[in-house]
């Protein structure tokens, strides 16, 4: 990414004239600032940044000015207590000198951003990441969590299940039942008009994966096993590269999701698949694509010696998810949630 892409957000926010509390759309190209630019933006501006010696609310009312300052918005001398407290943008800021993230008196929202700072032992900026809620929710080994979505998978009498034979009336313009997908430089990337498979298509190529093993092994099962099956998918696809940046959805260019069930309980995370709340990325062909036009592949598998059977494929648009699988699952709030951040975090 070249420094000129992120900076050219600062350039138009500082034109607009708008606060950090003026809302902006999450399709705006020219003012919205996606989260992967937001992340550039911030860690260039704050890396080095010297915090010793000050008092914690000192420390963070001159984190927040030099935010404010990075992204072009003139900061205001007392900061509001509202839910974001940079609504504009729709994220928060964290300063965090342990691994140990704490958010209290509210639970983590899909589509907030979550600005994390890391400072040194030395009190200096050192790192920025900036991750979605949904994103930061997976990272929850704790079970502290109160909001997460949960399903039942039971699989009947056909192997593959086809929920719904079309895609959202949004997404269907920008579809298409036959696409070359080996030229795309990755599953990763932000999705095309045109280049999205139909989901009969997503079906079709699917399918052929049943009765598939790949090995249950490693120390972390559960990641492995969701990496195996993603690699299996982008080759059934069509893709000549597997990645996976742990974004959601899991095949991005597709707008699909990818579940391996070995118990029947689906994790959902924050956000309802049938929720019509928009995804943070940029429209297509002027189209806000929402959660519920997300697609999804929910492999059924059993563990035969020692490796993973796919067993049961279902196929469907969040919109008809719960057609399908019967929600539950019950609504709480802690006072405090504590998510222990991977050793590794600030190195991504």
């Amino acid at each position: 990414m070249s420094a000129a892409a992120p900076r050219r957000y600062f350039d138009a926010i500082r034109a607009s004239g708008l606060g950090l509390y003026d809302a902006i759309a999450i399709d705006d190209r020219r003012l919205w600032i996606p989260t992967s630019q937001l992340e550039a933006l911030i860690d260039c501006g704050l890396r080095g940044l010297r915090l010793a010696g000050l008092p914690l609310r000192t420390r963070s009312k001159v984190v927040k000015t030099r935010v404010c300052e990075v992204l072009g918005y003139e900061a205001p001398a007392s900061f509001k207590r509202t839910r974001p407290r940079f609504p504009g943008q729709m994220f928060d800021v964290y300063i965090q000198k342990s691994d140990n993230l704490q958010i209290f008196n509210e639970d983590i929202a899909a589509s907030r951003r979550y600005v994390i700072v890391r400072v040194s032992e030395a009190d200096v900026v050192t790192r920025v990441r900036v991750v979605t809620g949904d994103r930061l929710a997976q990272l929850d080994t704790t079970g502290t969590l109160t909001h997460k979505y949960q399903a039942r998978c039971i699989p009947g009498r056909d192997k593959a299940e086809l929920i719904c034979a079309q895609d959202t009336r949004g997404l269907r313009p920008l579809v298409a039942p036959a696409v070359d997908l080996r030229q795309v430089t990755a599953p990763t990337l932000l999705p095309v008009a045109r280049e999205i498979l139909s989901i009969d298509a997503v079906f079709a190529r699917l399918s052929p994966l049943l009765g598939r093993r790949f090995p249950n092994a490693g120390a972390d099962q559960e990641r492995n096993r969701g990496a195996a099956l993603h690699a299996l998918v982008c080759k059934a696809l069509g893709y000549r590269h597997y990645q996976d940046d742990g974004k959601f959805p899991d095949v991005r260019h597709q707008l699909l999701e990818v579940k391996l069930q070995t118990s029947p309980t689906i994790d959902l995370g924050l956000v309802a698949p049938d929720s019509t709340a928009l995804l943070d990325m940029p429209a297509i062909n002027r189209y806000r694509i929402r959660h519920c036009d997300v697609r999804y592949a929910v492999f059924h598998a059993a563990i035969v010696n020692g490796q993973v059977e796919l067993r049961h494929l279902f196929v469907t648009t969040g919109e008809a998810f719960f057609t399908r699988f019967a929600r539950f699952g019950g609504k709480g709030r802690n006072a405090k949630l504590q998510i222990p951040l991977p050793r590794n975090f600030f190195d991504a």
